[in-house]
């Protein structure tokens, strides 16, 4: 095994080790969840020696600088005040996604116009422009932590996998019967997994461009889709009220999640892997336990339906968005109502939560608005 680089993550903190092993590049995780400004870095840095071979003595320095970095930012005020910028026009029909990479230096947006631009943060210019679909872009990510690649997803009824750098389109993955209005990358940027109107999953091999699976199961269209954060699992939410939880080596089933009475607008495991997290036309979200998969709370107070939920970066709370136009903050462990957030005059589509850059800015789960079976008049929907 050959180390080549680390990668840092502040939330929760952590250590990425990218690393070569018979020829195939993989990650590890060096979580340091018990990190804080009081810690020892020399004490830590022993400990994280010991556990780990592919740290030799030549990185300890490196390592030390790391552990500091990570505390360095827990110290910081992240209190901010939000002002507006600037305003992008560069689309020629409405966005439908946006997404940003690990640091939030870049970002990209999907739109009906059929394509994909990557955006400079920062300035707001435009680096690259992403042409190809045949119809609208419904669904983009980038591969974080790594950031070199992106997915695309259309209602053409294929997903693109792109180079960040050069605009490249390294494959066109094709199989799906319908529209993709979901995907996402493994935590390892080895698999992109897509969510289909056809009802079905795929996942892909980013290397060769093959389809490895096909997960069927779903009654209905797969609306929304999460890999846990090893990469060992996969959970899809659908319009057929149901969740499904597959194991991502073979591709089948492990557990069938029921209980909602409407369609799932999102679904999000939390960073342990432990729990699963829905939100549902039913007007409720259900948290789950992943290994069981039975349902441990169901969390009311909505008043139409959820449009969006997820976790916090370390799992301790659970967010809703709601077309009664208010968000919620529930407590993840008690399932308490902590805070009912008002103002909005209209419905509330998103909410943030653990992924992004530095903070708090979630991506690539689910779509702008809400689900839909079938594109309004005009829109330039699927050629059938």
């Amino acid at each position: 095994m050959r180390l080549k680089r680390f990668l840092l993550r502040y939330y929760p903190p952590g250590i990425i080790l990218d690393y070569d092993k018979g020829g195939i590049s993989r990650t590890k995780s060096i979580d340091l969840l018990d990190l804080t400004t009081e810690t020892n870095p020399d004490e830590l840095l022993q400990e994280i020696m010991q556990a780990e071979p592919l740290i030799s003595k030549s990185r300890t320095e490196q390592v030390k600088k790391l552990i500091v970095r990570l505390q360095q930012k827990q110290s910081q005020d992240d209190r901010h005040r939000f002002c507006f910028s600037k305003e992008l026009k560069a689309h020629l029909l409405p966005l439908t996604n946006v997404a940003f990479d690990k640091s939030g230096s870049r970002f990209l947006t999907g739109s009906y116009d059929r394509t994909c631009r990557i955006w400079d943060t920062a300035s707001g210019t435009e680096l690259r422009a992403l042409e190809g679909h045949r119809n609208v872009v419904y669904a983009v990510a980038f591969n974080n932590p790594f950031g070199d690649k992106i997915a695309t997803g259309s209602f053409d009824k294929t997903c693109k996998l792109w180079c960040a750098e050069t605009g490249k389109c390294f494959y066109t993955f094709r199989g799906h019967m319908a529209e993709i209005v979901c995907l996402a990358f493994n935590p390892q940027s080895t698999l992109v997994a897509t969510g289909s109107m056809d009802t079905t999953a795929k996942l892909w091999d980013v290397e060769t461009g093959w389809e490895v699976a096909t997960l069927t199961g779903h009654t209905a269209e797969v609306l929304s889709l999460c890999f846990n954060s090893i990469g060992g699992q996969l959970v899809t939410g659908s319009f057929d009220h149901t969740v499904i939880i597959w194991d991502v080596a073979s591709g089948g089933r492990v557990h069938t999640l029921t209980g909602h009475r409407a369609e799932i607008s999102n679904v999000q495991f939390n960073w342990d892997c432990s729990l699963i997290v829905t939100g549902s036309m039913d007007k409720t979200c259900k948290v789950w336990d992943a290994r069981s998969g039975s349902c441990v709370a169901t969390l009311v107070g909505h008043k139409e339906e959820l449009l969006d939920v997820c976790f916090d970066l370390r799992g301790q709370l659970i967010a809703t968005a709601s077309a009664d136009g208010t968000a919620r903050v529930f407590s993840a462990s008690t399932h308490q109502c902590l805070a009912t957030l008002e103002g909005h005059e209209g419905e509330i589509s998103k909410s943030s939560g653990q992924q992004g850059p530095d903070r708090q800015l979630r991506q690539d789960r689910s779509f702008v608005g809400r689900p839909v079976r079938s594109l309004p008049p005009g829109s330039g929907g699927p050629h059938r």
